[in-house]
This record gives C-alpha cells, structure tokens and sequence, in this order.
C-alpha cells in the first residue's frame, strides 16, 4: 500500500467517525490569522476570550489595530498568554501587511504559496506551522500544516521516524496528497480533533480511536503499537 492510499485511509476513518470540522474559526481572512499568531502556545479558548476584546473594541480590522500602540494591543490580547509577545508579533504581522498589500488582506489573494510563505516565514515571530496556517486557513492557498498532534499520531502508528522535522512531516502529506484546500483543511481539523480526544500525550485511548483499525497490537496506555500498513 502506498503513502497516499494510507494516508487518505487515515483521513476517511477520522472523518468516518468525527464529521465535518469546519475550521478555522472567524468572519474574516485577517481574524484568522490574527488567531493563528495569537493560539501560539496556549488553548483556543484563551484566545476567543483576546478576540472578543477585539472585536468588543471594534479592532478586528488591521487598519484599526495598526493605530494602536503595542501596549495598548497588549492589554486587549492579554488572555491569550505571553501577551507582550505577542503584541510585538501581531505588530510585524500588521507591518507585513502594511509593505505587502497596504493592510487589505485581499491583495494577498493572488500569491502562490511559493511565493508568500517564505515572505511570511521572515517575520519575525511567524514560524512554519502558524505560516501554513495562515496561508491554509486565511487565504485558502494549498499548504498543509502540521503539529504535535501530527508529529504523536503518526509516530506512534510507526509511520514517521520520532526525529522528523516540520518540514519533513509537512512534505510526508503534501508529497503524495494533491493540492486540495479543503481536504487540506479537513485532514488537519482532524487530527487536531483526535489528538485531542484519543492521543494525549502521557496516555492514549487507543482502543476507542478512530485510527484503531490501522494498529495490529496496541497498549491503552502508550498507544505505541505495530502499524499493519507497511512503513511507505
């Protein structure tokens, strides 16, 4: 069996037992990655409760939030975590988008992933996954994102080595997968959603995962198994 039939296999399963995702939260292209920038080590929960100061403040807008100083951005992010961290990143990213397209994210539509994400890797504070997660979700461009989640469920089903790095993971997928937004969107959803539920990190519930069937022996409590896909 090749790497697309199993990874698509994967896909169908999550899919199968989870339903549609509908991901990435927001009403706008820049709210999506302004919460692509602001989830960076924290919990989406936190930061909905930093977007609703935004939004409640009438600054969900990049031209908007440009005016602001860093500490007051600060202020209104706080919930997210490492706000001041923050504050400075979202003020690189509202200078990326002020040089790019004048602050309207819509003249961004017409790059290629190519072209955009290396441009977008040279801010500072932007790394590969929040990068693919704006060019994904935001802007609706083919590149897929990968995560711890990625990283757990796929080397404890013995199908990436425990030392891959992010670049290596994300081309295991776009390698073989075609250039889909949405299957990307979904495939990504997903495992966020079962790493999640099945696929913690100190113990797995393995035997009611979606992604059982793949695992010939398996233990409840590491989730480390033999896979009975040969390794691709």
């Amino acid at each position: 069996m090749n790497r697309e039939a199993v990874l698509l296999g994967y896909y169908r399963a999550m899919q199968a037992e989870l339903g549609p995702s509908r991901w990435w939260p927001g009403d706008t292209s820049f709210e999506i990655a302004l919460g692509a920038i602001l989830t960076q080590n924290t919990a989406w929960a936190n930061v909905e409760k930093a977007m609703h100061n935004l939004r409640e403040s009438g600054l969900l807008e990049p031209g908007a939030l440009a005016r602001l100083n860093d500490d007051e951005v600060a202020a209104l992010i706080r919930p997210a975590g490492a706000f001041r961290v923050k504050a400075v990143r979202v003020r690189n990213f509202l200078n990326f988008l002020h040089e790019k397209c004048d602050l309207d994210m819509d003249g961004l539509r017409g790059e290629t992933v190519e072209g955009l994400r290396p441009a977008l890797l040279e801010v500072s504070g932007i790394g590969p996954e929040t990068a693919d997660s704006i060019l994904l979700y935001a802007l609706g461009l083919p590149s897929f994102v990968v995560d711890a989640y990625t990283r757990r469920i796929l080397g404890r089903h013995g199908l990436i080595p425990e030392d891959i790095g992010y670049g290596e993971l994300r081309d295991f997928f776009m390698d073989v997968l075609p250039p889909d937004v949405a299957l990307y969107n979904e495939y990504h959803a997903l495992i966020v959603r079962t790493g999640k539920n099945w696929c913690a990190k100190k113990a797995g519930k393995c035997a009611s995962c979606p992604l059982a069937v793949f695992l010939e022996e398996f233990s409840p409590l590491t989730c480390v198994g033999k896979s009975i896909i040969p390794h691709p």
